[in-house]
């Protein structure tokens, strides 16, 4: 299967590194000219524009910062939509809203070909190593024209329904890890300030019912100093603003998920949008003196499990 990818980002630029050195046949477009050269150093092949990667690729995927950028490479005069016909597969691995990826994939559709919302879940150092998690939103029988990519993109691939499933599912995902964040930076702070050794802290939480994948991952690059976990406050802001819609929406009453945003709008006039996300553990140690850092821990995180091939996760049936 021919393959394009477009957005050669923080994500998307490891997504398609899988790509490329598991033998596809890639082609590859950015913005940023300099973010393809490995690709092309590495035998990929370049697109002048979206529409050239359509008319000459089997799978256009998109991995893109934001809804209005992917609208952009769809919809643009030599956009996607302008030449992607029958046959052929667009898959959106951006996070993004569930109304606006049913609104392309309605366009998608309209052209004779089949959208996919395919959103990753893991982080970074876990994309860099196709070990990352894949929600797939679309027809059983398109979900199954691509599965040999998304078990060479990731480890655990999940169909999650019709197209717009996945996205409401990752902007859920991103929400929980939020709000993981937040407790862990209120924790940590806690501890220091009531003279608990840092590293023991560290511990203590990873070897507890408190444990989870944020604390295993993310504490190690706060405690570092770094904060550099490759995602950044608005794009945290992003996420948890798609979630609160999803829930107003349906009219849920949440009641932390409005004090997350707070937080994050507060993170961001301070510290910048681009700012890492773990920086808003800054916002506790200047409001306390406290220094939540100690030695040890790495100043990235980088995935030590094996590449391996990935395979669908069937949802228990009862």
């Amino acid at each position: 299967m021919k393959t394009g990818f477009i957005g050669l980002g923080n994500v998307g630029g490891k997504l398609a590194g899988s790509l490329l050195r598991n033998g596809y046949d890639l082609t590859v477009r950015d913005l940023d000219r300099g973010a393809t050269e490995r690709f092309l150093d590495g035998e990929a092949n370049w697109a002048n524009s979206p529409a050239e990667m359509a008319t000459d690729c089997d799978l256009i995927i998109t991995c893109l910062p934001s809804p209005a950028a992917c609208s952009a490479v769809m919809e643009g005069d030599d956009g996607i939509l302008s030449a992607i016909g029958p046959g052929k597969i667009w898959a959106e691995m951006s996070t993004t809203d569930e109304a606006e990826v049913k609104r392309l994939g309605a366009l998608v559709q309209a052209n004779g070909a089949e959208p996919v919302d395919c959103p990753v879940s893991g982080g970074c150092h876990r994309a860099a190593t196709g070990n990352i998690s894949i929600f797939a939103g679309c027809e059983r029988a398109t979900f199954e024209r691509m599965l040999p990519v998304l078990t060479t993109l990731g480890r655990r691939i999940l169909h999650t329904g019709p197209l717009g499933s996945a996205s409401v599912l990752k902007v859920m995902t991103n929400y929980l890890a939020t709000a993981n964040l937040l407790t862990v930076c209120e924790a940590l702070v806690t501890m220091e300030r009531a003279g608990l050794d840092l590293a023991t802290t560290y511990e203590a939480i990873k070897i507890s019912s408190g444990t989870s994948f944020v604390h295993e991952t993310e504490s190690q690059v706060i405690l570092n100093g770094s904060r550099d976990i490759n995602f950044t406050m608005d794009l945290v802001a992003k996420d948890i603003g798609i979630f609160q819609a999803i829930a107003e929406r349906h009219d849920v009453p949440l009641e932390i998920s409005p004090l997350m945003i707070e937080i994050f709008k507060d993170g961001i006039a301070r510290y910048g949008e681009r700012a890492q996300s773990d920086d808003i553990i800054r916002r506790l140690e200047e409001a306390t003196g406290a220094d939540i850092r100690a030695p040890g821990f790495p100043a990235e995180m980088l995935d030590d499990e094996p590449e391996e091939p990935g395979s669908e996760v069937a949802p228990m049936r009862g």
